[in-house]
């Protein structure tokens, strides 16, 4: 067996989760180069460039290499050694050496020969190159959330409609088959008048102070800060998930990387996570383009740690149509009075007669016989797509909106961003989902911007 064929089967056995269909590899040049086996001939391929390649960039960037449909030409990051671990990725699947290396993702959404983008950097960058994607008239797959900001999710809102470019936010349980089939039968009436929504996800996890060090050759650091506050450099700040800590890590998910739990970059996964189940809460209580009018909560957030944001929380999300969302991390959600089973991770759907029970690998229900029911004629039937990064080139080459758009995308991440402000000022918040603004309350109205560094603005 040739070192090709070797390469590429072990290089898709690695990508969990995704479903490259059937792929003929010959031993020394891919007949999709050719066309060949229903492939797209080249001049018909998407062009991407990726910017961001840690963990889940890099998965991202495999998902696109296995789609015939696609060419990935150019990869970008601050992280040198990030950057060259994803062109030898690239090369090694084409065969040749062609994949161009950029530190700025300036000079990556500049080339002309570039039709998409895949932006997966830390969040706190995602706004900036999300416009400046838009205005290149370049298509991108944006992972979540869209920023560290309510503000900043409507410029890159506001800059898509403006240059007509399809937008698939990574919030990719919405081609998930799981969540549509819960989603359905709370939309259908299957368990009767929805009432309550329970989420669970995973708390912030912590990291002590760290002591000065200097700035590693292979790292701009300038750069990786972007429009984050100056702050002094240590490993543990800006880590990418691939490397090994050098502290001990308390938090549940360890080894993941510290960035996540700096609000400077991100708000924790009351967001990053969150965003996800939140999502398909906004789906299921069919308010995925509007959003709650009244928000209550309370968190826990470290102290004199690197880490600030919040650990554990609880928030109370109201809505007009007489549904309550109740957002909370795992440990807090198997608690909840009205939590059933074991459960804790995940959504609850609760209603007058019945209930469904959905996570990324399985869904349950109450009454169970609601699990086997097919839609009927007059039943509402949701977007369909089994393959989030597949759907993405489909609308791009279709000139059609994908499984997670843009304004569905900015209203879920403004549920993350209404209940971190709750939490922070541990008072009840009005929100009217029409005009997008706290009702009376001018200080929770400021927290929806927040100021970057210059020269960065929006």
């Amino acid at each position: 067996m040739s070192y090709n064929k070797i390469r590429r089967r072990d290089f898709v056995k690695g990508v969990t989760g995704i479903c490259f269909g059937t792929i003929a590899i010959p031993q020394i040049v891919p007949s999709s180069i050719f066309g060949a086996d229903g492939a797209a001939v080249p001049s018909e391929r998407i062009v991407i460039g990726c910017i961001g390649l840690g963990i889940q960039g890099t998965g991202n960037m495999k998902a696109f290499l296995g789609n015939s449909e696609v060419r990935l030409a150019a990869v970008c990051d601050v992280h040198e050694i990030q950057r060259q671990k994803a062109k030898q990725t690239v090369d090694e699947w084409y065969g040749n050496q062609d994949c161009t290396v950029v530190k700025d993702f300036r000079e990556l959404i500049d080339r002309k020969d570039i039709d998409a983008v895949q932006i997966t950097t830390p969040d706190h960058w995602h706004p900036l190159i999300a416009i400046e994607a838009a205005r290149h008239r370049k298509h991108m797959y944006c992972e979540k959330p869209i920023g560290w900001s309510f503000r900043a999710a409507k410029a890159v809102q506001k800059a898509v409609h403006d240059n007509g470019v399809v937008f698939q936010f990574g919030t990719q349980q919405r081609s998930g088959g799981f969540f549509r089939q819960a989603c359905e039968l709370v939309r259908n009436g299957k368990i009767g008048t929805l009432k309550t929504i329970l989420v669970g996800v995973p708390g912030s996890w912590t990291c002590p102070k760290q002591p000065t060090e200097p700035v590693p050759p292979e790292l701009d650091y300038e750069m990786w800060l972007g429009p984050a506050p100056m702050a002094p450099y240590c490993y543990e700040r800006c880590r990418p998930y691939t490397d090994p800590p050098r502290t001990q890590n308390p938090g549940a998910w360890g080894p993941w990387s510290i960035w996540y739990c700096i609000s400077d970059y991100c708000i924790g996964m009351i967001g990053n996570w969150g965003v996800h189940h939140l999502d398909i809460a906004q789906w299921g209580n069919n308010t995925d383009l509007s959003g709650p009018i009244e928000i209550e909560g309370a968190g826990v957030f470290p102290e004199d740690m690197l880490t600030d944001c919040a650990t554990s929380w609880q928030v109370e999300n109201r809505y007009e149509n007489g549904v309550t969302l109740v957002h909370m991390d795992d440990g807090t959600a198997k608690q909840h009075p009205q939590q059933v089973g074991n459960y804790g991770h995940g959504l609850l759907f609760l209603g007058t007669e019945g209930w469904v029970h959905v996570d990324r690998e399985r869904i349950d229900a109450n009454p169970k016989s609601l699990l086997k029911l097919k839609p009927g004629p007059n039943d509402i039937k949701l977007f369909t797509s089994d393959n989030h990064h597949v759907n993405f080139i489909d609308a791009v080459k279709n000139k059609i909106q994908p499984a997670a758009p843009i304004d569905i995308a900015v209203r879920s991440d403004t549920l993350c961003n209404l209940e971190q402000i709750a939490i922070k000022l541990k008072r009840k918040l009005q929100w009217d989902p029409s005009t997008e603004v706290f009702l009376k309350d001018d200080e929770a109205n400021g927290m929806l911007d927040r100021p970057m560094r210059t020269p960065w603005k929006i």
